[in-house]
């Protein structure tokens, strides 16, 4: 079975397969090149003569191969790069440690301790740290989450990361032509796209769109719409920002099931900035080469598993279900299949398939084979969910402690801060200084629905350790010990 090969014997599989066109091509060249060496000057003169070129054969060739070449390359998809991104950073002041979250639990929820208890018990368990961030509404007691905070956090979060991100990249609003602003449960009118679209005096004919209600894989499928917007918008550049705002979606019940969202959910948020100008090929720092999305809604399950809904006390919360990882897992399986095929190596794809054969024939009760996704990707950037959700893939992928170091951290500084986590963790890669150019970056995240959404990216050139952003006060501290329990 391929999975009991030793590493020694895999590497010499590997090689070979990966590498096989090369193999095969080198000993053909030198065979050729052989044969013309042993010919002498008149004889490769004689073989050139007697090719009768006409002038129209000529004409008629180039013709072909100019055809051919303008048809390739005008089908051919327009690539798009990703220029720069920015995430919120959250004040000092929005700072919620261990002890002040419990200290508000038993405030609000003096009447249930069991709810307390059960709430201390989560966020011991919850892979958190002490420095993740509460907009100011919910520093209430009790919580204060009004329409006019909600908007408040908005603008906190998205125009800061706006405007960082046209720091960095020095571009105007008005050379801005797609504008998508995800945020699943703030969902006001005028749209938060339209509130950008405000503050930043937008250009009146910008293509704009507000993704709402599509969970915390909403950063991944606002990727997906731009890059379908910049293959039929030349010469464009797409503003995408991904959110989740916190001030109105703060549970105050008892339920316990929807009381899990209080204990893992936190201020965040990202800007990235897209372009299939070739202009930007250069300064870009990576290029998107897949986006894989999973849809399993059409299970009754999956499509409940994650829900907002009323508590029997008519309180609005998230419902997250018992069932939820073994969702994700499925989700997951679904999701892997169809990109396997588009980024695995041949050696890998090979012994998947021989062991799916063996399985069939020779024995079911082999392990299926899964397939070594290290050979595919340098650096993996999982959702930050929770800590078992990054437990769960990082034993399904079979990852390294290094592989998930971007994802447990960014859940220990930031919380799970929805469908701009990603951004987070590519941030940390990034501070660490272990992106190098050429290097394949996996983003896998999750989201209600239920869905798994994959976006592959090539770093397009070397990146310099930042000096700014997310990480700037706390990288050299990290990555930190996180035990099993901390105890309250």
């Amino acid at each position: 079975m391929p999975e009991m090969l030793p590493k020694y014997v895999k590497l010499g599989y590997q090689y070979p397969v990966d590498h096989i066109l090369t193999f095969l091509f080198i000993p053909i060249m030198a065979a050729v090149s052989i044969q013309i060496l042993k010919l002498g000057p008149e004889e490769i003169l004689t073989i050139w003569n007697s090719l009768h070129f006409d002038f129209v054969q000529i004409l008629c060739s180039s013709f072909l191969v100019t055809l051919i070449a303008t048809v390739y390359f005008m089908s051919k998809p327009r690539s798009i790069y990703l220029v720069d991104y920015a995430c919120y950073k959250p004040p000092i002041t929005s700072r919620v440690p261990f002890s002040t979250f419990m200290e508000h639990s038993r405030l609000i929820l003096k009447d249930n301790p069991k709810s307390v208890e059960f709430q201390m018990r989560i966020l011991e368990r919850s892979g958190l740290g002490e420095e993740t961030s509460l907009p100011p509404a919910i520093h209430y007691i009790p919580p204060n989450p009004t329409m006019e905070a909600a908007r408040g956090e908005a603008e906190a979060v998205i125009f800061s990361a706006i405007d960082s991100l046209m720091q960095k990249t020095s571009i105007k609003p008005k050379d801005i032509d797609i504008l998508i602003v995800n945020c699943s449960l703030f969902s006001p009118t005028p749209s938060l796209s339209a509130m950008v679209v405000n503050k930043y005096k937008l250009r009146s004919n910008i293509k704009s769109f507000n993704l709402s209600g599509m969970g915390c894989s909403a950063g991944l499928i606002s990727i997906d719409l731009a890059r379908d917007l910049l293959q039929v918008h030349p010469n464009s550049n797409a503003l995408v920002v991904s959110t989740e705002i916190i001030t109105p979606n703060y549970y105050q019940g008892s339920e316990r099931a929807m009381l899990l969202p209080n204990c893992l959910f936190r201020m965040g948020g990202a800007a990235i900035l897209l372009s299939n100008k070739r202009g930007d090929r250069n300064r870009a720092k990576y290029k998107l080469v897949h986006v894989v999305r999973t849809h399993k809604g059409a299970d009754d399950k999956a499509y409940k598993c994650v829900y907002e809904q009323e508590d029997p006390q008519g309180k609005v919360g998230i419902n997250l279900s018992k069932d939820l990882m073994i969702i994700a897992g499925e989700a997951l399986k679904s999701n892997i299949t169809t990109i396997g095929p588009l980024v695995l190596p041949a050696s890998e794809q090979l012994l998947f398939l021989f062991t799916l054969i063996g399985r069939k024939i020779f024995n079911p009760k082999w392990k299926p084979y899964i397939p070594d996704f290290k050979q595919a990707f340098e650096h993996f950037c999982i959702h930050a969910g929770g800590r078992a959700v990054i437990d769960e893939l990082q034993k399904n992928l079979q990852l390294s402690a290094e592989h998930v170091e971007a994802s447990r951290m960014t859940l220990h500084r930031f919380g799970n801060t929805s469908s701009s986590s990603l951004w987070y963790e590519l941030s940390y890669i990034e501070a660490k200084g272990r992106m190098k150019n050429g290097d394949r970056i996996w983003q896998i995240a999750f989201g209600s629905g239920f869905k798994c959404n994959s976006a592959v990216w090539k770093c397009n050139r070397r990146i310099k350790t930042p000096n700014n952003g997310p990480w700037q006060d706390c990288i050299d501290r990290y990555p930190v010990h996180i035990p099993e329990i901390v105890k309250l």
